[in-house]
C-alpha cells in the first residue's frame, strides 16, 4: 500500500446516493403540547417532535440548524438479522450501512464545532460502524467507546452472553469539546480519607506518572524520608520538577505513612467539582434493560413495552456529560420518546424524530405526562422535575412536484401560496421571511439579496416595474410559472417554475427507511425452492 492509499469500508451500493428534497415541515397545533402556565422561567416550549421519515426530517432541518446542535444522541436500528432471516446478509448488511451513511452525514453537518455524537449498538455492527464513522467524521475526531453493562446477569442459553452495548462517541471536532465532569456518588466519597489528618478535609490519592517521555519531566524525586525515585519504564512524572516542589510544599504529595512509597497526587474532597466520565458504564450507575422495560411498563402498560427501549439513567449520564442547561439536543430515531423526555427534564432544548405510529401512541402520551408532572419515573425524582414547558408536532410537507396525469411534473397542489414560497426559499438556500410591507420580499440570502416566488404570468411591463422598485443596490431571484421579458433586468434574475428545479432532488420519494419489503430477493441455489419460487422467480 502506498502512503497516498486509503484505507476504507466498502459495501454493496455505497456509491449510490439519495438526492433529498429538503422539504418543509408543517406544525399541527392540535398534536402540539404545552403546559398551560409556566413552572420555571426556564422552562423550554419550542422543542420539536418530527413525524416522518427521518432522512428526510434531518434534511430539513439541515438549513436552519447547521452547526447548532451541541449533542446528537441516536439508538438506530442494530441490524441483528432476526427480521430477515430470508435475505442475504451481505445484502442487508450493505443497505444497513448506506442508511447509516447518509444519515451521519447531514448529522455531522448538524453538529455544533464543540458538539459530540453518541450512538449506542451492539457487537453485531459495533466495528463496521466505527469505521463507517471514521469516514464521516475524521477518525482524529474519535473521542471514546463507551461500554455500558446493560444487563444484570448472563443469558443462560448462551455459552458466553453479551453483558454490554457500544455507545460510539464522535466530535464535530474532538479537540474542541469540553466535557462535564459527573457529580461525585455518595459511594465514590466513601473513597475519600484523611490517614494524616490533613486539615483541609478527606483526600484521594492518584499517580504521579504519565505515559510517555518528556525530557523536563525525567528528573530524580526524593521523598519526605529521603527515598529516591525515577519514572518507571515508558513513564515519566506527571508535572515539571518546579510543580513537583510546589505540591509537596504545600502537602499536596503523598508517600505512604513512612514517607518512602512512590509519590502521589492527594485531591481533596473540599475541592472536588466532579470526577471525569470514562469508558465503562455500569448498571448499577445508568440502569439497565430490565430498568428500561420497566420505565415503559409504567408509562403505557405490559402489553405495549418495547423490545429494546433505553432507560432514563443512560440518557442522563449522556447529557450531563456532553451538555448544559439550554443546549440543543437531537435524536433522529425517537423509539418510545427517551431522549426527548429526559432533555425536557434536564432543561435541554431537544428535536426528535420517529416514522412510526408509536410516535402518536406512546411518544406523544408520553410526552404530556412530563410536561404535565404526571411522570414521576425514571429520572424525575433525582432532577426535582415539577413539569412545564412544552413542544411542537410538525410533519413533513408532501413533496413540492407532483406528475400530472399525463406524466408531467407539476407544482404539488395542496401547496398554498406560502407553502410555495417556504419550499423555493429553501431550495435555493434562501431564508425564508416574507414582509409585510413588501410583496415581492419572501426571503433573503443577504440584506440585499432577495426572492420573490408567483405562480403567475409575468409579463414585461411587470418585470420592469418589479426591476425599478428593487433599485441599483439590491438584486432579487424571481421564480415564476412562465414570464415574458427581454431578460435586461441588471437587478433581477427571472426563472421558471417547475423546470427550474426539476433536476435538483429525488420528488416524491417519501420513504428512505430500511424496510424488508424493498430489500432485494435473495435468488436460489440450482434446483433450490425458495420462498419465491424456484430460483427466485414468484
Amino acid at each position: 500500500m502506498t502512503k497516498k492509499q486509503k484505507l476504507e469500508l466498502t459495501w454493496i451500493g455505497k456509491e449510490e446516493r439519495p438526492r433529498l428534497e429538503p422539504r418543509i415541515l408543517l406544525e399541527d397545533q392540535e398534536l402540539s403540547c404545552h403546559a398551560a402556565h409556566r413552572v420555571t422561567e426556564s422552562d423550554i416550549f419550542d422543542n420539536r417532535l418530527i413525524f416522518g421519515d427521518n432522512l428526510l426530517a434531518l434534511k430539513a432541518l439541515e438549513q436552519e440548524f447547521s452547526g447548532k446542535v451541541k449533542c446528537v444522541f441516536i439508538d438506530p436500528p442494530y441490524n441483528t438479522g432476526s427480521a430477515f432471516t430470508h435475505y442475504d446478509d451481505g445484502v442487508e448488511h450493505s443497505i444497513w450501512l448506506s442508511l447509516m451513511r447518509d444519515r451521519l452525514e447531514i448529522l455531522r453537518r448538524l453538529l455544533a464545532d464543540d458538539g459530540s455524537l453518541w450512538i449506542t449498538i451492539d457487537d453485531n455492527e459495533c466495528h463496521y460502524l466505527k469505521i463507517l464513522c471514521d469516514e464521516v467524521f475524521g477518525r482524529r475526531n474519535f473521542v471514546a467507546n463507551v461500554l455500558w453493562q446493560k444487563r444484570t446477569s448472563p443469558e443462560s442459553r448462551l455459552a458466553l452472553g453479551a453483558a454490554h452495548d457500544h455507545v460510539l462517541v464522535y466530535g464535530q471536532t474532538a479537540s474542541n469539546i469540553k466535557f462535564n465532569k459527573l457529580p461525585i456518588s455518595n459511594e465514590q466519597t466513601k473513597n475519600y480519607k484523611n490517614p494524616d489528618n490533613d486539615l483541609r478535609g478527606p483526600w484521594a490519592s492518584t499517580d504521579f506518572t504519565a505515559q510517555g517521555w518528556r525530557p523536563n519531566q525525567m528528573y530524580k524525586l526524593i521523598t519526605t524520608a529521603g527515598t529516591e525515585y525515577e519514572p518507571p519504564p515508558g513513564r515519566c512524572w506527571a508535572n515539571v520538577e518546579p510543580e513537583f516542589k510546589r505540591l509537596l510544599a504545600d502537602g499536596r504529595m503523598w508517600f505512604g505513612k513512612d514517607g518512602t512509597a512512590r509519590p502521589r497526587v492527594k485531591n481533596y474532597l473540599s475541592e472536588a467539582n466532579g470526577i471525569s466520565a470514562w469508558s465503562w458504564w455500569t448498571n448499577s450507575e445508568v440502569g439497565h434493560n430490565q430498568e428500561a422495560k420497566k420505565e415503559i411498563n409504567q408509562l403505557f402498560g405490559a402489553d405495549d413495552a418495547f423490545t429494546t427501549p433505553k432507560p432514563e439513567r443512560l440518557l442522563k449520564r449522556v447529557l450531563e456529560i456532553a451538555t448544559n442547561p439550554g443546549d440543543l439536543v437531537i435524536d433522529s430515531f425517537a423509539g418510545s420518546g427517551t431522549t426527548g423526555a429526559v432533555a425536557h427534564k434536564m432543561g435541554r432544548r431537544w428535536i426528535m424524530v420517529e416514522l412510526g405510529e408509536h410516535c402518536h401512541t406512546h411518544i406523544i402520551p408520553r410526552l404530556k405526562k412530563v410536561i404535565n408532572c404526571e411522570d414521576q419515573g425514571g429520572i424525575s425524582k433525582t432532577v426535582n422535575w415539577h413539569g412545564g414547558g412544552g413542544f411542537r408536532y410538525y410533519r413533513l410537507a408532501p413533496s413540492l412536484l407532483e406528475k400530472d396525469k399525463w406524466g408531467n411534473w407539476v407544482i404539488n397542489q395542496t401547496y398554498n401560496a406560502a407553502m410555495l414560497a417556504e419550499a423555493l426559499c429553501k431550495l435555493e438556500g434562501f431564508t425564508y421571511a416574507p414582509s409585510d410591507a413588501i410583496y415581492w420580499q419572501h426571503g433573503h440570502s443577504t440584506e440585499q439579496d432577495f426572492i420573490y416566488v408567483t405562480t403567475a404570468s409575468l409579463t414585461h411591463e411587470q418585470l420592469q416595474e418589479l426591476s425599478d422598485e428593487v433599485g441599483p443596490e439590491r438584486s432579487l431571484l424571481v421564480l415564476c410559472t412562465a414570464f415574458r421579458g427581454r431578460g435586461d433586468y441588471v437587478n433581477l434574475t427571472v426563472k421558471k417554475i417547475p423546470r427550474q428545479v426539476l433536476s435538483r432532488c429525488e420528488w416524491s420519494h417519501d420513504d428512505y427507511s430500511l424496510k424488508v419489503e424493498n430489500l432485494p430477493q435473495k435468488p436460489a441455489e440450482p434446483g433450490q425452492l425458495s420462498l419465491f419460487g424456484e430460483e427466485g422467480k414468484p
